[in-house]
């Protein structure tokens, strides 16, 4: 009987100790569809696969939108294609460097 336990426990240690090693890492683009209100997701058409990811430096303006303290450091945006309405251009997530952590939300300027 000791032997059954100790077997599913061990079973059990295994199961659940192999998620640790997995790699369960969100892309960047789920992360930011993740962190979007409902009717924002029902904006993309697609999947959020269909997204535009870019590394860029915080500049001045949207450093004032964002927080100072970011002012020149590197952060990510996702831009969401076909999002875009009359009253505004396309859907912008900016993640940290670190690609896990949301800074903030908005729409990028129509052209």
């Amino acid at each position: 009987m000791k032997t059954k336990i100790f077997i599913v426990i061990c079973l059990t240690f295994l199961i659940t100790g192999c998620k640790i090693f997995k790699n369960d890492k969100l892309p960047i683009e789920m992360i930011a569809f993740n962190y979007l209100t409902n009717e924002e997701q029902n904006k993309i058409p697609v999947s959020p696969k269909d997204s535009v990811v870019k590394e860029i430096t915080v500049s001045e303006e949207l450093g004032q939108k964002l927080g100072k303290k970011l002012i020149g450091k590197t952060i990510y945006t996702i831009t969401f294609n076909h999002t875009e309405d009359d009253s505004s251009g396309k859907l912008v997530v900016y993640i940290a460097k670190d690609k896990k952590t949301v800074i903030g939300k908005g729409y990028e300027k129509k052209k």
